[in-house]
């Protein structure tokens, strides 16, 4: 029975009391969260196969082949998978960083790069999500654990992990650095400390760059992350970038100096064995031109204006975002430039999708949150509630579209081939537009992602925790003076 005093429960029980309720709404709503989660990944099982190919880690199998094929006396890039006309394309030190693989067997080694990747993306939502979550009082993880599931649904991602592509891994390379150059101008700044050991030596921003170097190494389209660092001055991100590219590849030459000649001096400059231009899943600047023009090859001096036109935006507005504080932002536009113009950038390249969409989900949240909090402090003016809440609509309903595309993939379904005699413009219109769908997106985010003013969106000196408690403590004030008779 309640204890009472005077009719009344004793305070120490009733706390108790409301206590175990709200333990038990807190637990209600874990399991809620549980429930969306697997729900999450459940229809991201439905949409892979739904939507997807059939995968059979394809690409993951060439590598193990090449490399069994190398690692046994063989030219690396002579190299063709049997039944087909594809061979390794990648420079040599990726080779190097690959040849382990060929003591496994390939499923095995399909299976260890899935397990890679999905721990790297897992680090990237992490760095890009956080800061969102903890601005929204979202807890950690299940925001995380919503994400993953979100973000292997998209094209970019489930091809990567079904073909045993590399991408996803690079991409985490890449933004590693701006983690590091962020945590660096914090240390500047003493915002921060500084880690010990290892950590203390990639916190204090001393190997930014490397990642980029690493990954400019494995594949060539990185550099342009070097271009980057040298357009904002950042000069001992870019010289790190530039020597840890060369240091790698001369320890590749060192390794593997047949192999090293071999692609500098030929198949660096042969198109032929990455694939035809205008094949369906080459959705980079070239691809779509070549398929308007119904021709298996892009207009030379067309395609070089027009990509040189989207380098300089690209490079131009990632300055810009810099400049503002929204690395984030300027990661993005970098990624999505270089996929655009390289020549040939195939569905499972373009992974800088996903933290565009970070970008429009935390753009929008903010614009709400400004128009909210503007339209409170103007309660005489008498302000429709209404339309504060719809700000940053617009660019929720663009994201929600992007992934839309980006997980039904219509370019599939589109799909034309001119050596079967179909032409890429025998759907009219709309197949035209569903055949290029993921570039035709790209190009629209270079040019309308928002730059958010002071967002530093992946970093913060003090904790969550703390965070959170400083956060409530600015609203606290607040409500209790709307609160106050008057």
């Amino acid at each position: 029975m309640t204890a009472t005093v005077d009719g009344r429960p004793h305070r120490s029980t009733a706390h108790r009391v409301l206590s175990r309720v709200d333990t038990g709404r807190i637990d209600r709503w874990t399991l809620v969260r549980i429930g969306t989660v697997a729900v999450a990944w459940l229809a991201a099982h439905w949409a892979i196969h739904r939507y997807g190919r059939f995968y059979n880690f394809f690409d993951m199998n060439i590598y193990h082949g090449a490399m069994v094929w190398w690692t046994s006396g063989g030219n690396l890039y002579d190299y063709v998978y049997p039944g087909t006309d594809l061979g390794f394309t990648y420079p040599p030190f990726a080779a190097v960083a690959m040849a382990p693989m060929a003591l496994l067997p390939a499923i095995s080694a399909g299976y260890v790069n899935t397990a890679l990747s999905l721990a790297a993306l897992v680090i990237l939502l992490i760095w890009l999500l956080l800061p969102v979550a903890d601005r929204n009082g979202w807890p950690r993880w299940f925001t995380i654990a919503l994400a993953v599931p979100m973000a292997v649904a998209t094209e970019p991602m489930r091809e990567s992990l079904g073909f045993g592509q590399i991408n996803i891994l690079l991409a985490a390379l890449i933004y590693a650095d701006m983690v590091a150059l962020r945590h660096r101008s914090r240390i500047a700044a003493g915002l921060a400390y500084r880690h010990a050991g290892l950590a203390g030596l990639w916190s204090s921003g001393m190997l930014a760059g490397a990642g980029v170097g690493l990954a400019t190494a494995i594949k060539l389209t990185p550099a342009l992350f070097i271009g980057y660092f040298m357009v904002t001055r950042q000069w001992r991100a870019a010289l790190t970038s530039l020597l840890t590219a060369l240091g790698v590849t001369m320890a590749g030459y060192l390794l593997a100096g047949q192999a090293t000649a071999a692609y500098f001096t030929g198949a660096l400059f042969d198109t032929g064995r990455i694939g035809q231009t205008d094949a369906t899943a080459n959705q980079s600047l070239a691809g779509i031109l070549a398929r308007l023009y119904n021709s298996p090859t892009t207009p030379t001096l067309m395609w070089f204006a027009f990509a040189l036109v989207i380098l300089v935006i690209g490079v131009s507005r990632a300055a810009t975002a810099h400049r503002e504080g929204d690395e984030l932002v300027a990661f993005t536009l970098i990624g999505l430039t270089a996929n655009i113009i390289c020549p040939i950038s195939w569905s499972h390249h373009l992974v800088f999708v996903v933290p565009a969409l970070v970008v429009l989900l935390d753009s929008a949240l903010r614009r709400r949150g400004s128009a909210l909090a503007l339209a409170s402090r103007r309660l005489l003016t008498r302000t429709p509630a209404g339309i504060p809440a719809l700000a940053g609509l617009g660019q929720l309903a663009f994201g929600a579209f992007v992934y839309v595309v980006y997980v039904s993939s219509p370019i599939w379904r589109y799909e034309h081939k001119l050596q079967d005699g179909v032409s890429h413009r025998s759907d009219g219109l709309l197949g035209v537009l569903g055949e290029n769908s993921l570039g035709l997106l790209l190009i629209a985010l270079l040019v309308l992602l928002p730059v958010r003013t002071g967002a530093e969106p992946a970093f913060y000196p003090e904790s969550a925790p703390s965070r959170r408690a400083a956060l409530l403590a600015q609203r606290t004030p607040a409500r209790s003076e709307q609160l106050r008779p008057r």
